[in-house]
């Protein structure tokens, strides 16, 4: 037996509790765990609402993390047979999710990086294609994931980067992170229109990382289609990732006509080969202190209490057995 965070119910905290040790098959190696991420997508698996949600239970909560394998190499490795999972001592990984990892970069960064790094990296150079010189909005830049859209949409060539969000004090501390501006969506709705049409400029944002949906891509829509923004010939890839504002908008037909505008999903599955290189860069840019990512550390046995703090915001919890 071993200790894990075990999810015996759908919608409930998991509990700290002994569970069954991992038998890994044929195609698997397993892995001694050192750190485990605590995602908004490991709390949405756990709901039981995803698509990939575990069928049966009980299972052990989390889908990636850090460890060691039998022969001492560190790797970050993804979990995709339940009830094995990362937010226990031991688990058991197919061979083909199991990615070394560089010199220079610790357990912690390592576990905390990947999950919300590839949601932008993946979408900018694949569904995106961002090019060298564009412009690129972050709506919702002030959590994890956006505050590394910033650094990772500089780091691929964008020319300017605007951030979109809420927490004033955060807000604050991203021209640090790349941010050549900032626009805070608690004003108006009137004021936020004409301040997205301002930092759009005469051709538009080139690219939108959307983490957020709802009502604030209701009103960056409403910019779009103002009379004059953007020119004929300019158009805007939206790229829809997450929905923490609301998991529906009206869309106007107006916005798709006159705005140019293409809305695509960030869900499709990229191939192994791009999903390794985004990975490799990525982790060699921590390593190398040129990407930033705030992490707090968790013992194992106080997951109940992490997985219901509100107090995180911009930084990322990392689950230590």
């Amino acid at each position: 037996m071993m200790n894990a965070a075990v999810i015996r119910r759908f919608g409930e905290p998991p509990r700290y509790q002994s569970f069954d040790e991992p038998v890994p098959n044929e195609n698997e190696v397993l892995v001694h765990v050192a750190t485990a991420a605590l995602n908004p997508s490991t709390k949405l698996l756990a709901s039981g609402q995803h698509y990939a949600s575990p069928q049966q239970l009980p299972a052990v909560c989390g889908v990636e993390g850090v460890g060691r394998l039998d022969d001492g190499t560190r790797v970050f490795f993804g979990v995709r047979r339940p009830p094995n999972g990362s937010m226990c001592e031991r688990t058991a990984v197919s061979k083909a999710f199991c990615w070394p990892l560089p010199e220079g970069i610790d357990d912690l960064v390592a576990a905390a990086l990947p999950n919300p790094g590839l949601s932008s990296w993946l979408p900018l150079v694949s569904t995106g294609r961002l090019k060298t010189g564009e412009s690129v909005l972050v709506l919702g830049a002030t959590g994890v994931a956006g505050q590394l859209a910033i650094q990772i949409a500089k780091h691929l060539g964008a020319e300017r980067v605007v951030a979109a969000g809420r927490n004033a004090a955060t807000l604050a501390g991203l021209h640090r992170l790349g941010a050549d501006s900032v626009v805070s969506l608690t004003t108006s709705d009137d004021e936020l229109e004409q301040t997205f049409a301002k930092e759009g400029g005469d051709s538009g944002f080139d690219v939108v990382l959307d983490y957020l949906w709802g009502h604030p891509t209701e009103v960056l829509l409403n910019a779009m289609t103002r009379k004059g923004f953007p020119k004929p010939g300019s158009g805007t890839r939206l790229i829809q990732i997450g929905d923490s504002a609301g998991p529906v908008i009206s869309l106007p037909a107006q916005a798709l006509r006159s705005a140019g505008v293409m809305i695509v999903g960030s869900g499709v599955m990229p191939s192994m080969e791009l999903l390794s290189s985004a990975f490799q860069q990525l982790m060699d840019l921590a390593a190398n202190g040129k990407i930033h990512i705030d992490v707090e550390t968790v013992p194992l046995s106080d997951i109940e209490k992490a997985w219901s703090r509100d107090d995180a915001h911009g930084r990322r919890l990392v689950i230590v057995p």
